[in-house]
């Protein structure tokens, strides 16, 4: 194992003996102006944990939840860490770690509580089972930008949703990462992705990104739209970050026996359910399914090849240089005026 001292020599600085390293921290719930890059005690990895130097972070909508109060936990505070995605390289390993060893490129498995194990930082301690191995030959920047979006939508719509070639998809916030994410799958398993967006600024881009169709709900009916698409019969799924009242409306546009997955909560009311019977209902969570190594090995399988032929390729809305950025990264975020993942490289 690595020695402090080692890395002290080759990571960074030393305070009285000890060495350091910079992380993003926040102390109290707010906008993007609460976070703060902080140094910190460089940890060491204990039994089954892996140190690594991050390269690049990706950012989620969960993150900006959790820093303003709003997500399904809550923060400790003061000194609270966030991060559920980045890409880097293993520095050191714990005992009994074998899976990965030092100069290994790994990815954040986001399974993990991010309040205690954020990776915003230029360096993070994960236990082994929270990292994947990066896609031979692809950047830490697609890297950052790829698992927690592209799991989320194979792990929604595919292993749990049982997707299948012909099948119609509904896909909400479909401008967002897992958006995107999930109208790359949706083609990539043969499937129609019908995605939704608020207003048509954002029409033509999602065209671009291969949404078969685009209804705008602040302008056309859903439930009409999506049975014109479909012939009169319905989809036969949405996958929904929004939840809400707005949930009842998807459930409505499904063929009878149709399946709902709802992976997010952007609208903090109540989710509403469709009485257009029968229905399967699905509040997916992926952290969950991702701490079962054999899901990760095949996620990280559909991933790594689908980035490998190009059929997958995350969609980089905007790229920041260096911590000192990630409260403009999380104003971009909050702003919601953009379209795929934002990226920090550390």
């Amino acid at each position: 194992m690595t020695t402090s001292s080692a890395h002290t020599a080759v990571n960074g600085t030393a305070v009285n003996g000890t060495a350091v390293t910079r992380a993003v921290l926040f102390h109290e719930l707010g906008g993007p102006e609460v976070l703060k890059v902080e140094e910190v005690p460089l940890a060491q990895p204990g039994p089954g944990e892996v140190l690594f130097r991050v390269e690049a972070i990706g950012l989620n909508r969960a993150e900006a939840l959790f820093r303003a109060g709003g997500y399904y936990y809550r923060p400790t505070l003061p000194g609270s860490r966030l991060g559920y995605e980045a890409a880097g390289v293993v520095e050191s390993v714990g005992e009994g770690v074998t899976a990965f060893a030092p100069g290994d490129a790994v990815m954040a498995a986001a399974n993990f509580d991010f309040g205690v194990h954020g990776v915003y930082g230029e360096h993070a301690v994960l236990p082994g089972t929270s990292l994947v191995p990066r896609p031979e030959g692809v950047d830490a920047v697609t890297s950052a930008a790829a698992w927690l979006s592209y799991s989320t939508a194979y792990g929604g719509m595919v292993e749990t949703g049982g997707l299948a070639p012909g099948d119609h998809v509904v896909i909400t916030a479909a401008s967002s990462g897992t958006g995107t994410a999930a109208i790359q799958t949706a083609l990539r398993m043969g499937a129609v992705p019908i995605a939704t967006t608020r207003g048509e600024s954002k029409r033509e881009r999602l065209l671009e990104l291969g949404a078969a169709h685009v209804i705008s709900t602040g302008s056309e009916d859903l439930v009409e739209e999506v049975k014109r698409i479909t012939g009169g019969r319905g989809a036969r799924m949405a996958f929904d970050g929004v939840g809400g009242p707005g949930f009842a409306t998807l459930g409505d546009a499904l063929a009878p026996g149709g399946t709902l997955v709802l992976y997010g909560f952007l609208d903090p009311r109540p989710a509403q359910l469709s009485m257009n019977w029968p229905l399967t209902v699905h509040a997916y969570g992926n952290g969950v399914l991702c701490r079962d190594e054999a899901y990760r090995r095949r996620a990280a399988a559909f991933i790594g090849s689908g980035l490998a032929s190009g059929t997958l390729a995350p969609v980089i809305a905007e790229t920041f240089d260096g911590l000192e950025r990630i409260t403009d990264a999380h104003r971009l975020m909050d702003s919601s005026t953009f379209t795929g993942k934002i990226v920090v490289k550390v």
